[in-house]
């Protein structure tokens, strides 16, 4: 973690240390009696109130109305994550669950962040989430139209990053597997090897001036196609229900909240697509502490840019009540981090092979999965 300058002495630091981790396992504010009864300081309890004042007036603490004693502060959780915080070893048997789970046979970067985000939730018992990487910025291998029934079709888009893609797109009128097979090999001709950004409506014009294909068929389809690259920051989470386990997060009121901000999902695309400045960086992560302004009140957020070889997987990360246990949750996302990097796993992500004839050879296998997520949820 990078440092701040020294502002506190080593007293300050360690008194500020114990209060949050106090805070941290007891939710509740922390008085000087507290830190005194329950670490053997050689100060008196005097030093420590006098302390704890001055840690107050610097905004490194707050004092609640309802008690004498002090919580955390947004700068506070800040100073301690940049200079207190050591990295908590992960047990055997959580690096052994982790190792199985994030094994080299994974198919697709969208599984592989899924299954990284369900075990993160289950290794730090918080609220895992995550996004792919986004959609416009990945270029094209190769487009293909099957035909579902005459009015029907789906378009899959396979990404050089091994991303694979499907979305259906319905017509008003008929249309003619003559007329699927000419769009399949003028998209590719086209856009084969660029980034996905250039399928956009105006691109409609272009093809109805080239191709002997109606507007009718061409326009669902330059539609579609553009609300699907531009709807691709999809937030996806696992273990919501665990929030409820923190005491500050059984309340009605705030239990909405919570689960509103994951269905709704912009903010926190927004935060994780780097729309919305950090509260602070650190060298791995990026960390929001909660507030009005950014619409995460008593929430924090850590999550990493999933980056391999260079390129962009997607961001994961956690949600949890402002007071999480950091040393825990950072150490397993670098640790799982570390796993997504080892052995360039990419190298091992495999790419179907489209044939001509509008079949695909991994589509059985594939269109399972497909059916698998339709019948599911965002918190599978």
């Amino acid at each position: 973690m990078k440092k701040s300058k020294d502002e506190l002495d080593d007293r300050k630091k360690k008194i500020l240390e114990l209060i949050i981790n106090e805070y941290i396992v007891r939710v509740e504010p922390v008085s000087s009696n507290t830190i005194i009864t329950r670490y053997n300081l050689d100060i008196s309890s005097a030093t420590v109130r006098n302390d704890m004042m001055a840690l107050e007036k610097m905004g490194y603490l707050e004092k609640t109305h309802l008690s004498s004693g002090r919580v955390p502060s947004n700068k506070g959780y800040e100073f301690y994550i940049n200079n207190l915080l050591d990295d908590k070893n992960l047990s055997i048997d959580e690096i052994k669950y982790i190792n199985s789970k994030l094994k080299d046979n994974i198919f697709e970067i969208e599984e592989l962040t899924k299954i990284a985000t369900n075990t993160i939730s289950e290794v730090t018992h918080y609220t895992a989430i995550s996004i792919a990487p986004n959609m416009s910025d990945q270029i094209i291998q190769e487009i293909k139209f099957m035909l579902l029934g005459n009015r029907m079709l789906m378009a899959v888009i396979l990404t050089e990053d091994g991303m694979v893609k499907e979305t259906i797109i319905k017509f008003n009128d008929d249309i003619s597997q003559e007329q699927v097979d000419t769009l399949t090999v003028f998209f590719n001709n086209k856009l084969k090897g660029r980034p996905l950004s250039l399928i956009n409506v105006p691109l409609e014009k272009y093809i109805i001036n080239e191709m002997n294909v109606k507007a009718n068929v061409i326009k669902p389809i330059a539609k579609k196609l553009t609300q699907f690259i531009n709807s691709s920051d999809e937030l996806y989470y696992k273990g919501a229900d665990r929030l409820l386990d923190n005491p500050e997060f059984r309340s009605n009121e705030l239990a909405k909240k919570f689960y509103g901000i994951l269905d709704n999902g912009e903010t926190i695309v927004n935060l994780l697509s780097g729309n919305v400045d950090s509260s602070f960086e650190t060298d791995d992560f990026k960390i929001y502490i909660g507030n009005s302004e950014n619409g995460l009140k008593d929430l924090s957020i850590i999550a990493f840019k999933n980056e391999v070889n260079g390129k962009d997987m997607g961001t994961i990360g956690i949600i949890g009540p402002t007071r999480m246990n950091y040393s825990k949750v950072i150490s397993a996302l670098k640790y799982i981090n570390k796993k997504l990097n080892e052995g360039e796993k990419i190298e091992n992500i495999k790419i179907p092979l489209m044939l001509g004839n509008g079949n695909i050879r991994f589509l059985e296998e594939h269109n399972k999965k497909i059916n698998k997520r339709r019948g599911g949820n965002k918190d599978e």
